[in-house]
């Protein structure tokens, strides 16, 4: 029986890929501050907190101990912070986005590189916010910068193990649902992007992004370990284009 491992499950993103491929019939063990619950199937579930890094290594401990092959890891737990001015945000608040969205991941991996069990590939859910340093991201992006290293850095070591770092696209979540609703579009104009596309094909609903990184596992593979991925690269190429050549251009203030 193939086997994942996936953190974040509870809600969004992370729920719908374990609820993919529990479907697949796949043994996924999860981890979430809230809980994974009533999804039957071959499903370990155990509640953490990713920021609590003295006891994290006894919960993997606890969930994968028994655990001797891992076919797939999703690194996909992440939190969003404040949409504000760099001037503005306190370190504090950018420490507590990389907590959750670097660190904790840096321990994971370092366990599952002690731990004995044999792990095929690695994904850890990165962001178009890493390449774009839109106005407002800060503590978002420069966490997902830092973990696009992370997995280029840990792919020097973990030599049998194939690394990605993949942005899933735009996907309609409670995180969106902040971005939408909640920030000042005025003040940041990359929300109107966003904000326009809700509600369209150009926005996933989580079970429709589930599908799709599913679709791409393998043929990330292909790709040098350690490497960036935007999926919309290998799906929608020319939406990919689109969104990152306007970057490369340089507009007057």
């Amino acid at each position: 029986m193939n086997s994942l491992f996936i953190t974040g499950n509870s809600a969004g993103l992370g729920h719908a890929l374990t609820e993919h491929y529990l479907g697949l019939d796949w043994r996924v063990y999860g981890c979430s501050r809230r809980g994974c619950e009533g999804l039957g199937g071959y499903l370990g579930d155990m509640r953490c907190d990713l920021r609590d890094f003295d006891t994290l290594p006894v919960m993997l401990e606890d969930l994968l101990g028994g655990a001797d092959r891992l076919d797939l890891v999703i690194l996909n737990a992440g939190i969003l912070g404040d949409i504000r001015d760099m001037t503005q945000t306190p370190l504090a608040d950018i420490q507590r986005v990389m907590d959750i969205n670097v660190w904790s991941n840096k321990v994971i991996l370092d366990w599952l590189a002690n731990s004995g069990i044999d792990v095929s590939q690695i994904i850890m859910i990165s962001s178009g916010a890493s390449i774009l340093g839109n106005r407002g991201w800060g503590g978002y992006a420069l966490s997902k910068a830092a973990l696009n290293m992370l997995a280029k850095l840990y792919a020097h070591e973990l030599m049998h193990t194939h690394i990605s770092a993949l942005a899933p696209g735009l996907i309609d979540s409670d995180m969106m649902t902040i971005l939408c609703e909640e920030s000042d579009a005025r003040q940041f104009p990359a929300l109107e992007r966003l904000r326009e596309a809700r509600g369209t094909e150009a926005m996933q609903t989580p079970q429709k992004a589930a599908e799709n990184i599913a679709s791409v596992v393998d043929r990330l593979r292909s790709l040098d370990s350690g490497s960036f991925v935007d999926i919309r690269q290998i799906l929608a190429p020319e939406l990919y284009a689109s969104l990152y050549g306007k970057r490369q251009s340089i507009t007057p203030a």
